[in-house]
């Protein structure tokens, strides 16, 4: 018990520690979970995180909270969901209070206008990083590459979720077509075996 409840407690303090200082949302979140959760206490594998990452979006609410709320559960189940849920919230209420009652009374401030300025062009080089951690464990044939060069420019045109369940329905045909064909059909990034020269790999055809 006193382990579960020490587990429970480290995960409502990472995420607590996290929270803070990812300016710019969930996905600015994205390297830094990594970091903790990955490669520093090793909680989850890259292909777990990418899974939870992808997860996230599919479902209402703000990806932070959603993907500290899945892995949470993954690791310490109700108690740790609930835990990494108000870790990952509490920093980031107290911090928007703070600012909420302070801004408006100095938002005219130059110096303060051209650190926010700064902070969001700061924002994107974070997000493009996020995207290119998770795209080493997402993208590992050619078929998962041209569902994210076909994504990529849906996304100026239609909503994110349906992009999301065109993935997944595409990823749903290309499995049965596969199996109908009888192809073996490596689902998981396999960084043991280099999958593009096994014939029978069908993802990695690019059929």
């Amino acid at each position: 018990m006193k382990v579960k409840g020490l587990l429970v407690l480290q995960i409502f303090w990472t995420f607590f520690k996290i929270s803070p200082v990812t300016f710019g949302g969930g996905f600015a979140m994205v390297p830094l979970i990594i970091k903790e959760i990955v490669e520093k206490r090793k909680w989850l594998t890259n292909d777990e995180f990418t899974d939870v990452i992808a997860l996230s979006q599919t479902v209402p609410g703000a990806v932070a909270v959603n993907s500290a709320t899945f892995i949470g559960h993954r690791i310490g189940g109700i108690r740790g969901a609930v835990a990494a849920m108000i870790g990952v919230s509490l920093p980031a209420f107290f911090i928007v209070i703070s600012f909420g009652i302070f801004y408006f009374n100095i938002q005219d401030n130059q110096k303060l206008e051209a650190a926010f300025t700064s902070i969001t062009v700061s924002i994107v080089a974070i997000i493009v990083f996020a995207a290119i951690k998770v795209a080493k464990t997402a993208i590992y044939d050619k078929t998962t590459f041209f569902i994210m060069i076909a994504g990529v420019p849906l996304l100026f045109f239609i909503h994110p979720i349906i992009v999301i369940f065109l993935g997944a329905i595409t990823g749903i045909i290309v499995t049965s077509f596969g199996r109908k064909l009888n192809h073996c059909i490596e689902l998981n990034n396999n960084k043991e075996e280099d999958l593009t020269t096994n014939p029978d790999y069908f993802m990695g055809s690019g059929i």
